[in-house]
Protein backbone atom coordinates (compact mmCIF):
# COMPACT_ATOMS: atom_id res chain seq x y z
CA UNK A 1 0.00 0.00 0.00
CA UNK A 2 2.87 2.79 1.12
CA UNK A 3 3.89 2.06 -2.85
CA UNK A 4 0.52 3.28 -4.22
CA UNK A 5 0.46 5.99 -2.04
CA UNK A 6 3.75 7.31 -2.88
CA UNK A 7 3.16 7.15 -6.46
CA UNK A 8 -0.14 8.56 -6.11
CA UNK A 9 2.10 11.57 -4.11
CA UNK A 10 3.93 12.52 -6.57
CA UNK A 11 1.66 12.56 -9.25
CA UNK A 12 -0.46 15.07 -7.53
CA UNK A 13 2.91 17.15 -6.33
CA UNK A 14 3.47 16.85 -9.85
CA UNK A 15 -0.64 18.26 -10.68
CA UNK A 16 -0.38 20.50 -8.26
CA UNK A 17 2.55 22.66 -9.23
CA UNK A 18 1.41 22.71 -12.64
CA UNK A 19 -1.91 23.82 -11.71
CA UNK A 20 -0.51 26.41 -9.87
CA UNK A 21 1.78 27.58 -13.05
CA UNK A 22 -1.69 27.15 -15.39
CA UNK A 23 -2.75 30.61 -15.35
CA UNK A 24 0.55 31.92 -15.64
CA UNK A 25 1.43 29.84 -18.83
CA UNK A 26 -2.41 29.79 -20.18
CA UNK A 27 -0.96 32.20 -23.19
CA UNK A 28 1.35 29.60 -23.86
CA UNK A 29 -1.62 26.92 -24.03
CA UNK A 30 -3.34 29.13 -26.36
CA UNK A 31 -0.53 29.77 -28.47
CA UNK A 32 0.05 26.07 -28.96
CA UNK A 33 -4.03 26.16 -30.03
CA UNK A 34 -3.97 28.79 -32.61
CA UNK A 35 -0.28 27.90 -34.09
CA UNK A 36 -2.08 24.61 -35.06
CA UNK A 37 -5.21 26.20 -36.26
CA UNK A 38 -3.02 28.64 -38.43
CA UNK A 39 -0.76 25.92 -39.54
CA UNK A 40 -4.30 23.62 -40.71
CA UNK A 41 -5.47 26.51 -42.32
CA UNK A 42 -2.58 27.23 -44.94
CA UNK A 43 -2.50 23.38 -45.56
CA UNK A 44 -6.20 23.26 -45.90
CA UNK A 45 -5.62 26.27 -48.43
CA UNK A 46 -3.00 23.90 -50.17
CA UNK A 47 -5.25 20.89 -50.37
CA UNK A 48 -2.67 19.13 -48.03
CA UNK A 49 -3.23 16.53 -45.08
CA UNK A 50 -3.58 19.11 -42.04
CA UNK A 51 -1.30 18.32 -38.92
CA UNK A 52 -2.83 16.56 -36.42
CA UNK A 53 -2.45 14.02 -33.58
CA UNK A 54 -1.75 10.36 -34.90
CA UNK A 55 -5.15 9.19 -33.24
CA UNK A 56 -7.32 12.80 -33.21
CA UNK A 57 -8.22 15.37 -35.56
CA UNK A 58 -8.71 17.23 -32.92
CA UNK A 59 -5.24 16.99 -30.68
CA UNK A 60 -1.91 18.44 -31.83
CA UNK A 61 0.59 16.33 -33.04
CA UNK A 62 2.63 17.67 -30.47
CA UNK A 63 1.07 14.76 -28.08
CA UNK A 64 2.28 11.89 -30.15
CA UNK A 65 4.34 9.86 -28.40
CA UNK A 66 5.09 5.79 -28.42
CA UNK A 67 1.75 3.46 -29.05
CA UNK A 68 -0.81 5.65 -28.00
CA UNK A 69 0.59 7.09 -25.06
CA UNK A 70 0.61 11.18 -24.81
CA UNK A 71 3.22 13.43 -24.47
CA UNK A 72 2.58 17.32 -22.84
CA UNK A 73 1.63 19.43 -26.14
CA UNK A 74 4.40 21.78 -25.20
CA UNK A 75 6.92 18.82 -26.39
CA UNK A 76 8.78 19.53 -28.99
CA UNK A 77 8.98 17.45 -31.40
CA UNK A 78 12.11 16.11 -33.85
CA UNK A 79 11.95 15.03 -37.29
CA UNK A 80 11.41 14.99 -41.20
CA UNK A 81 8.28 16.10 -42.36
CA UNK A 82 6.51 15.36 -45.83
CA UNK A 83 3.64 16.12 -47.27
CA UNK A 84 1.19 14.83 -50.41
CA UNK A 85 -2.06 15.89 -51.67
CA UNK A 86 -3.70 13.18 -49.60
CA UNK A 87 -1.13 11.97 -46.58
CA UNK A 88 1.74 13.42 -44.11
CA UNK A 89 4.76 11.56 -43.99
CA UNK A 90 7.11 12.37 -40.71
CA UNK A 91 10.35 10.43 -40.29
CA UNK A 92 12.32 10.80 -37.13
CA UNK A 93 15.40 8.68 -35.25
CA UNK A 94 18.37 9.05 -32.82
CA UNK A 95 21.83 7.41 -33.61
CA UNK A 96 24.85 7.81 -31.23
CA UNK A 97 28.52 6.58 -32.24
CA UNK A 98 29.84 6.17 -28.52
CA UNK A 99 32.75 4.75 -26.29
CA UNK A 100 31.24 3.06 -23.27
CA UNK A 101 32.65 1.79 -19.98
CA UNK A 102 30.34 0.92 -17.28
CA UNK A 103 33.12 1.19 -14.34
CA UNK A 104 36.63 3.10 -15.18
CA UNK A 105 38.18 2.41 -11.71
CA UNK A 106 37.78 -1.29 -12.59
CA UNK A 107 36.38 -1.26 -8.97
CA UNK A 108 34.23 -4.85 -9.08
CA UNK A 109 34.13 -8.09 -11.69
CA UNK A 110 30.73 -6.99 -13.39
CA UNK A 111 31.56 -3.71 -15.71
CA UNK A 112 32.35 -3.29 -19.00
CA UNK A 113 33.54 -1.40 -21.69
CA UNK A 114 32.73 -1.26 -25.52
CA UNK A 115 32.39 0.62 -28.38
CA UNK A 116 28.93 0.70 -30.40
CA UNK A 117 26.31 2.26 -31.76
CA UNK A 118 22.37 2.63 -30.01
CA UNK A 119 20.32 3.72 -32.86
CA UNK A 120 16.25 3.82 -33.72
CA UNK A 121 14.74 4.64 -36.65
CA UNK A 122 10.84 5.69 -36.99
CA UNK A 123 8.73 6.53 -39.94
CA UNK A 124 5.22 7.54 -40.29
CA UNK A 125 2.16 8.69 -42.11
CA UNK A 126 -1.28 9.65 -41.81
CA UNK A 127 -4.50 10.70 -44.07
CA UNK A 128 -7.99 11.69 -43.62
CA UNK A 129 -11.13 9.18 -44.20
CA UNK A 130 -13.83 11.05 -45.53
CA UNK A 131 -14.94 14.07 -43.26
CA UNK A 132 -14.30 12.47 -39.73
CA UNK A 133 -11.75 9.08 -40.35
CA UNK A 134 -8.34 8.85 -39.61
CA UNK A 135 -5.99 6.45 -40.70
CA UNK A 136 -2.27 6.36 -39.79
CA UNK A 137 0.42 3.30 -40.43
CA UNK A 138 3.89 3.56 -38.48
CA UNK A 139 7.44 1.36 -38.68
CA UNK A 140 9.90 1.71 -36.01
CA UNK A 141 13.35 -0.13 -37.34
CA UNK A 142 16.64 -0.59 -35.09
CA UNK A 143 19.51 -1.86 -36.77
CA UNK A 144 21.35 -2.29 -32.84
CA UNK A 145 21.70 -6.25 -33.95
CA UNK A 146 24.37 -5.71 -36.04
CA UNK A 147 25.63 -2.26 -34.24
CA UNK A 148 25.61 -3.77 -30.72
CA UNK A 149 25.17 -7.24 -30.95
CA UNK A 150 23.08 -9.72 -29.90
CA UNK A 151 24.50 -9.46 -26.49
CA UNK A 152 23.75 -5.69 -26.14
CA UNK A 153 25.67 -2.71 -24.60
CA UNK A 154 27.35 -2.73 -21.23
CA UNK A 155 25.00 -1.25 -18.61
CA UNK A 156 25.79 -2.00 -14.61
CA UNK A 157 22.68 -3.43 -12.80
CA UNK A 158 20.68 -3.77 -15.36
CA UNK A 159 18.50 -6.75 -16.43
CA UNK A 160 16.04 -8.25 -18.60
CA UNK A 161 15.52 -10.79 -21.59
CA UNK A 162 18.42 -13.53 -22.78
CA UNK A 163 21.27 -14.40 -24.90
CA UNK A 164 22.70 -17.59 -26.14
CA UNK A 165 20.25 -19.60 -23.54
CA UNK A 166 20.81 -17.48 -20.59
CA UNK A 167 19.71 -14.10 -18.78
CA UNK A 168 21.19 -10.79 -19.97
CA UNK A 169 22.70 -8.77 -16.90
CA UNK A 170 24.65 -6.00 -16.62
CA UNK A 171 23.73 -5.28 -20.37
CA UNK A 172 21.02 -4.08 -22.23
CA UNK A 173 19.81 -5.99 -24.78
CA UNK A 174 19.47 -5.05 -28.41
CA UNK A 175 15.99 -3.84 -29.92
CA UNK A 176 14.57 -6.18 -32.43
CA UNK A 177 15.13 -5.05 -36.31
CA UNK A 178 11.55 -4.42 -36.77
CA UNK A 179 10.89 -2.72 -33.25
CA UNK A 180 6.91 -1.44 -34.71
CA UNK A 181 3.98 -2.58 -37.65
CA UNK A 182 1.04 -0.90 -36.76
CA UNK A 183 -1.66 0.69 -38.06
CA UNK A 184 -4.63 2.74 -36.59
CA UNK A 185 -7.82 3.94 -37.12
CA UNK A 186 -9.52 7.28 -35.68
CA UNK A 187 -12.88 8.25 -35.53
CA UNK A 188 -14.66 11.89 -34.86
CA UNK A 189 -17.08 11.78 -32.56
CA UNK A 190 -17.09 15.36 -31.88
CA UNK A 191 -14.67 18.24 -31.34
CA UNK A 192 -14.01 16.99 -27.85
CA UNK A 193 -14.43 13.30 -28.42
CA UNK A 194 -12.90 10.43 -30.50
CA UNK A 195 -12.40 6.64 -30.55
CA UNK A 196 -9.41 4.66 -32.08
CA UNK A 197 -8.63 1.43 -32.83
CA UNK A 198 -4.33 0.21 -32.99
CA UNK A 199 -3.18 -3.18 -34.35
CA UNK A 200 0.79 -3.92 -34.30
CA UNK A 201 3.13 -6.66 -35.31
CA UNK A 202 5.10 -5.38 -33.45
CA UNK A 203 4.11 -2.90 -31.27
CA UNK A 204 3.47 -0.96 -27.76
CA UNK A 205 -0.09 -1.31 -25.46
CA UNK A 206 -1.98 0.34 -23.45
CA UNK A 207 0.83 0.40 -20.81
CA UNK A 208 3.04 2.97 -18.92
CA UNK A 209 4.29 6.09 -20.28
CA UNK A 210 5.96 7.17 -23.42
CA UNK A 211 8.48 4.46 -23.85
CA UNK A 212 12.53 5.96 -22.96
CA UNK A 213 13.64 6.33 -26.00
CA UNK A 214 10.65 8.59 -26.77
CA UNK A 215 10.71 10.65 -24.17
CA UNK A 216 12.19 14.07 -24.41
CA UNK A 217 13.30 14.53 -21.00
CA UNK A 218 15.56 11.32 -21.94
CA UNK A 219 16.23 11.42 -25.72
CA UNK A 220 19.68 12.82 -24.92
CA UNK A 221 20.79 9.73 -22.49
CA UNK A 222 22.20 6.49 -25.11
CA UNK A 223 20.97 4.29 -22.39
CA UNK A 224 17.94 2.42 -21.02
CA UNK A 225 16.67 2.93 -18.07
CA UNK A 226 17.09 0.41 -15.23
CA UNK A 227 13.62 0.28 -14.51
CA UNK A 228 12.83 -0.25 -18.10
CA UNK A 229 11.47 -4.00 -17.66
CA UNK A 230 8.89 -2.13 -14.38
CA UNK A 231 7.77 0.92 -16.36
CA UNK A 232 7.81 0.44 -20.67
CA UNK A 233 9.66 -3.01 -21.37
CA UNK A 234 6.22 -3.84 -23.29
CA UNK A 235 6.72 -1.37 -25.74
CA UNK A 236 7.93 -4.05 -28.48
CA UNK A 237 5.10 -6.58 -28.05
CA UNK A 238 4.82 -9.22 -30.99
CA UNK A 239 0.87 -8.90 -31.54
CA UNK A 240 -0.86 -5.77 -30.03
CA UNK A 241 -4.96 -5.08 -30.23
CA UNK A 242 -5.66 -1.82 -28.65
CA UNK A 243 -9.02 0.35 -28.34
CA UNK A 244 -9.34 3.68 -26.78
CA UNK A 245 -11.92 6.42 -26.21
CA UNK A 246 -10.91 9.83 -25.85
CA UNK A 247 -12.70 13.14 -24.57
CA UNK A 248 -11.62 16.51 -24.22
CA UNK A 249 -8.07 16.12 -22.60
CA UNK A 250 -9.02 12.47 -20.88
CA UNK A 251 -8.41 9.45 -23.09
CA UNK A 252 -8.60 5.53 -21.48
CA UNK A 253 -7.81 3.15 -23.34
CA UNK A 254 -6.86 -0.75 -23.10
CA UNK A 255 -4.85 -3.73 -25.07
CA UNK A 256 -4.87 -7.50 -25.21
CA UNK A 257 -1.35 -8.68 -26.39
CA UNK A 258 1.38 -10.93 -26.30
CA UNK A 259 3.00 -11.24 -22.54
CA UNK A 260 6.36 -13.24 -23.60
CA UNK A 261 9.37 -10.94 -24.35
CA UNK A 262 10.56 -11.05 -27.79
CA UNK A 263 13.00 -13.80 -28.20
CA UNK A 264 16.93 -13.93 -28.91
CA UNK A 265 16.37 -13.93 -33.19
CA UNK A 266 16.16 -10.27 -33.37
CA UNK A 267 15.00 -10.69 -37.02
CA UNK A 268 12.26 -12.58 -36.84
CA UNK A 269 8.42 -12.46 -35.97
CA UNK A 270 7.88 -13.85 -32.26
CA UNK A 271 4.57 -15.56 -32.17
CA UNK A 272 1.26 -14.06 -31.28
CA UNK A 273 -0.34 -14.89 -28.17
CA UNK A 274 -2.63 -12.41 -27.06
CA UNK A 275 -2.57 -13.75 -23.32
CA UNK A 276 -2.17 -10.65 -21.73
CA UNK A 277 -4.31 -7.27 -20.91
CA UNK A 278 -3.67 -3.31 -19.97
CA UNK A 279 -5.57 -0.83 -19.22
CA UNK A 280 -4.74 2.92 -19.01
CA UNK A 281 -6.07 5.97 -18.02
CA UNK A 282 -4.29 9.39 -19.05
CA UNK A 283 -5.07 13.29 -18.35
CA UNK A 284 -3.39 16.48 -20.04
CA UNK A 285 -4.80 19.12 -17.63
CA UNK A 286 -2.81 21.43 -18.75
CA UNK A 287 -0.63 21.99 -22.03
CA UNK A 288 2.53 21.77 -19.90
CA UNK A 289 1.92 18.46 -18.11
CA UNK A 290 0.84 14.75 -18.85
CA UNK A 291 -0.70 12.43 -16.48
CA UNK A 292 -0.94 8.45 -16.98
CA UNK A 293 -1.67 5.48 -14.44
CA UNK A 294 -2.12 1.85 -15.67
CA UNK A 295 -1.95 -1.95 -14.89
CA UNK A 296 -1.10 -4.53 -16.75
CA UNK A 297 -1.96 -8.67 -16.08
CA UNK A 298 1.00 -10.08 -17.88
CA UNK A 299 1.23 -13.91 -19.11
CA UNK A 300 4.26 -16.04 -19.19
CA UNK A 301 7.03 -12.85 -19.32
CA UNK A 302 10.20 -15.12 -19.66
CA UNK A 303 11.15 -17.40 -22.42
CA UNK A 304 12.92 -19.92 -19.91
CA UNK A 305 12.67 -21.16 -16.73
CA UNK A 306 9.45 -21.20 -14.83
CA UNK A 307 6.53 -19.80 -15.94
CA UNK A 308 6.12 -15.94 -14.40
CA UNK A 309 3.05 -14.61 -15.15
CA UNK A 310 3.39 -10.63 -13.51
CA UNK A 311 0.73 -7.88 -12.07
CA UNK A 312 2.47 -4.64 -13.43
CA UNK A 313 1.58 -0.90 -12.32
CA UNK A 314 2.54 2.57 -13.23
CA UNK A 315 1.84 5.77 -12.34
CA UNK A 316 3.97 9.00 -14.30
CA UNK A 317 4.21 12.70 -14.87
CA UNK A 318 5.54 14.36 -17.89
CA UNK A 319 6.11 18.10 -18.20
CA UNK A 320 7.10 20.64 -20.70
CA UNK A 321 8.04 23.75 -20.25
CA UNK A 322 8.96 25.76 -23.82
CA UNK A 323 11.48 29.28 -22.37
CA UNK A 324 11.45 30.31 -25.77
CA UNK A 325 11.76 29.35 -29.36
CA UNK A 326 14.51 27.69 -29.15
CA UNK A 327 15.06 26.59 -25.50
CA UNK A 328 13.16 24.29 -23.77
CA UNK A 329 12.91 22.03 -20.44
CA UNK A 330 11.16 18.52 -20.46
CA UNK A 331 10.95 16.27 -17.35
CA UNK A 332 9.59 12.88 -16.21
CA UNK A 333 8.61 11.37 -12.90
CA UNK A 334 8.06 7.46 -13.32
CA UNK A 335 6.81 4.75 -10.87
CA UNK A 336 7.21 1.15 -11.76
CA UNK A 337 5.83 -1.66 -9.90
CA UNK A 338 5.94 -5.53 -10.19
CA UNK A 339 4.30 -8.51 -8.49
CA UNK A 340 4.66 -11.88 -9.98
CA UNK A 341 2.05 -14.08 -9.12
CA UNK A 342 4.62 -16.69 -8.46
CA UNK A 343 8.03 -17.64 -7.34
CA UNK A 344 9.57 -14.09 -6.52
CA UNK A 345 8.71 -11.11 -4.19
CA UNK A 346 7.10 -8.04 -5.45
CA UNK A 347 9.74 -5.04 -6.33
CA UNK A 348 9.33 -1.04 -7.24
CA UNK A 349 10.92 1.39 -9.68
CA UNK A 350 11.20 5.24 -9.75
CA UNK A 351 12.84 7.11 -11.94
CA UNK A 352 13.30 10.76 -12.25
CA UNK A 353 14.79 12.70 -15.39
CA UNK A 354 15.19 16.18 -16.66
CA UNK A 355 16.80 17.73 -19.70
CA UNK A 356 17.18 21.42 -20.92
CA UNK A 357 18.01 22.55 -24.32
CA UNK A 358 19.43 25.92 -24.37
CA UNK A 359 19.55 26.91 -27.92
CA UNK A 360 22.27 24.43 -28.57
CA UNK A 361 23.58 23.14 -25.39
CA UNK A 362 21.58 20.45 -23.90
CA UNK A 363 22.40 18.93 -20.48
CA UNK A 364 20.36 16.24 -18.85
CA UNK A 365 20.48 14.26 -15.32
CA UNK A 366 18.76 10.88 -14.62
CA UNK A 367 18.33 9.50 -11.02
CA UNK A 368 16.82 5.61 -10.51
CA UNK A 369 15.89 3.80 -7.72
CA UNK A 370 15.30 0.06 -8.02
CA UNK A 371 14.68 -3.07 -6.69
CA UNK A 372 16.92 -5.64 -8.06
CA UNK A 373 16.45 -9.51 -7.07
CA UNK A 374 18.78 -11.84 -6.68
CA UNK A 375 17.69 -13.78 -10.29
CA UNK A 376 17.36 -10.51 -11.44
CA UNK A 377 21.47 -9.89 -11.34
CA UNK A 378 22.47 -14.28 -11.74
CA UNK A 379 23.31 -14.08 -8.17
CA UNK A 380 24.64 -17.17 -6.41
CA UNK A 381 21.07 -17.80 -4.04
CA UNK A 382 22.83 -19.69 -1.25
CA UNK A 383 25.38 -17.08 -0.50
CA UNK A 384 22.85 -13.84 -1.62
CA UNK A 385 19.63 -15.61 -0.44
CA UNK A 386 16.74 -16.57 -2.33
CA UNK A 387 14.06 -13.54 -3.95
CA UNK A 388 16.69 -11.24 -1.86
CA UNK A 389 15.87 -7.74 -2.89
CA UNK A 390 18.60 -5.07 -3.16
CA UNK A 391 18.00 -1.43 -3.60
CA UNK A 392 19.68 -0.18 -6.47
CA UNK A 393 20.42 3.82 -6.64
CA UNK A 394 22.24 5.51 -9.94
CA UNK A 395 22.72 9.17 -11.02
CA UNK A 396 23.11 10.54 -14.18
CA UNK A 397 24.86 13.50 -15.17
CA UNK A 398 24.94 14.13 -19.43
CA UNK A 399 25.97 17.40 -21.38
CA UNK A 400 25.52 17.91 -25.32
CA UNK A 401 26.60 20.62 -27.56
CA UNK A 402 25.46 20.74 -31.16
CA UNK A 403 28.35 21.00 -33.64
CA UNK A 404 26.61 21.56 -36.68
CA UNK A 405 23.67 21.24 -38.64
CA UNK A 406 22.91 20.11 -42.36
CA UNK A 407 19.82 19.14 -44.19
CA UNK A 408 17.87 19.29 -41.09
CA UNK A 409 20.11 17.04 -39.33
CA UNK A 410 21.96 18.13 -36.28
CA UNK A 411 25.19 16.60 -35.31
CA UNK A 412 26.09 16.88 -31.39
CA UNK A 413 29.09 15.38 -29.62
CA UNK A 414 28.17 14.87 -25.68
CA UNK A 415 29.66 12.93 -22.64
CA UNK A 416 27.97 11.53 -19.64
CA UNK A 417 29.22 10.05 -15.80
CA UNK A 418 27.16 7.64 -13.79
CA UNK A 419 27.40 6.62 -9.97
CA UNK A 420 25.95 3.71 -8.85
CA UNK A 421 25.15 3.13 -5.03
CA UNK A 422 26.44 -0.53 -4.40
CA UNK A 423 24.47 -2.47 -1.37
CA UNK A 424 26.66 -3.26 1.12
CA UNK A 425 25.62 -6.88 0.40
CA UNK A 426 27.39 -6.42 -3.31
CA UNK A 427 30.24 -4.70 -2.93
CA UNK A 428 32.47 -7.78 -3.37
CA UNK A 429 30.89 -8.24 -7.04
CA UNK A 430 30.35 -4.46 -8.38
CA UNK A 431 32.69 -3.04 -5.82
CA UNK A 432 32.77 0.49 -4.07
CA UNK A 433 30.04 2.75 -5.75
CA UNK A 434 31.46 2.21 -9.63
CA UNK A 435 31.23 4.98 -11.86
CA UNK A 436 30.61 4.82 -15.15
CA UNK A 437 31.84 7.19 -18.52
CA UNK A 438 31.04 7.66 -22.11
CA UNK A 439 31.94 9.88 -25.18
CA UNK A 440 29.37 10.03 -28.14
CA UNK A 441 28.85 11.54 -31.57
CA UNK A 442 24.96 11.68 -31.71
CA UNK A 443 22.98 12.28 -34.61
CA UNK A 444 19.07 13.41 -35.06
CA UNK A 445 16.87 15.28 -36.56
CA UNK A 446 16.06 19.19 -35.49
CA UNK A 447 13.93 20.33 -33.64
CA UNK A 448 10.69 21.26 -36.13
CA UNK A 449 8.93 24.80 -35.98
Amino acid sequence: MKEYLLAFFCVVLFSEKAFAQDHQHHHQEDSVSHTMQESNNELSASNAVPMSHAFSRNLPMNRNASGTSWLPDSSPMFGYMKHSPNWMFMMHGNVFFRYNNQDVANSGSRGGDNFDVPNWFMGMGQTNVGSRGLFRFSTMISLEPLTVGGEGYPLLFQSGETWNNAPLVDRQHPHDFFSELSVAYSHVLSNDADVFAYLAYPGEPAFGPAAFMHRVSGIYNPDASLGHHWQDATHITFGVTTLGFRYKNIKLDGSVFTGREPDENRYDFDKPRFDSWSARVSYNPTSDLSLQFSKAWVSDVHEFGPREDVNKTTASALHSLRLNSSSVISSAIIWGYNNPREHHSASNSVLLESAITLNKLSVYTRYEWVEKSTEDLLLDEPEFGHGALFPINSVTLGVQQSLFEERNTDVSIGAQAAWYKTPSELREVYGGNPLAFQIYLRISPLKMN
